[in-house]
């Protein structure tokens, strides 16, 4: 097709202006690109990889009065501390629960309010809604959050800027055991996690199925037993992430 000058001079503003939204969306969509395995391989720091005498054990979702305690029992029947990242609206419906992690020498991370995509969002909400996070675990547990790990390890340009303007070290995985999925089991999680289990590692769990399929939260609270006994066989140390001498 032959366009006129007319016909150039209207389209040049257009594509100009759509060069401009893709490269907005860019900027902001580019940061969730750090969920992939390989992009993490590049970004120990992020994908929390620490100390090689050590292994972070964290947990997402809760807290959830019908799931955490069992997991809060289990680790103190392994003299074993964690990382929770906590969901706001969970942390506020049960703040109890969280002073009781906290008590229990655990540590305490923000996940967010809602377990909700950044990318999917509109602007500003998800920024507005970390830091009510950051200072409703603040309120509960009386000691400011250090960590924040996004909802489906996606980031954005506007959580990028809201961690860090509340302190907040942005922090995804090194190994995860799928221990969300409706077909998952003790056996499931731990092969899942085996071929990760090394010193510098951190694990991603779920103390609850808030998120996850029904009833998947057996699948982890029933590995944890042989993940933190393998940890150990191999003279690792099992802990939470602020022990964990992230790069």
């Amino acid at each position: 097709m032959t366009w006129g000058n007319g016909g150039t001079r209207r389209i040049g503003p257009a594509l100009g202006g759509l060069a401009g939204l893709a490269g907005l969306a860019l900027l902001h969509a580019g940061p969730a690109a750090t969920w992939l395995p390989a992009v993490r391989r590049l970004l120990p720091g992020l994908a929390g990889v620490g100390a090689d005498t050590h292994v972070a054990l964290t947990f997402d979702d809760g807290p959830d009065p019908r799931t955490t305690p069992r997991f809060l029992a289990e680790l103190e029947r392994l003299g074993c501390r964690a990382t929770f990242f906590v969901l706001g609206e969970m942390l506020d419906r049960h703040p109890e629960l969280g002073r009781r992690i906290a008590a229990g020498g655990h540590e305490i991370g923000v996940h967010g309010w809602h377990h909700d995509n950044a990318l999917v969002a509109r602007p500003g909400r998800m920024a507005a809604e970390l830091g009510r996070a950051a200072d409703l675990v603040a309120a509960v547990t009386g000691t400011a959050p250090g960590w924040y790990r996004p909802p489906y390890g996606v980031l954005s340009a506007e959580t990028l800027i809201a961690a860090r303007l509340h302190g907040l070290r942005p922090v995804l995985w090194t190994v995860w055991g799928r221990d969300w999925t409706r077909s998952a089991s003790p056996d499931s999680v731990v092969a899942a996690m085996t071929p990760g289990l090394r010193g510098g590692a951190t694990l991603l769990l779920h103390d609850t199925d808030h998120t996850s399929a029904p009833g998947s939260w057996h699948a982890a609270l029933g590995a944890l037993p042989r993940l933190v006994g393998a940890c150990r066989s191999a003279g690792l140390r099992v802990g939470p992430l602020r022990d964990h001498g992230v790069c």
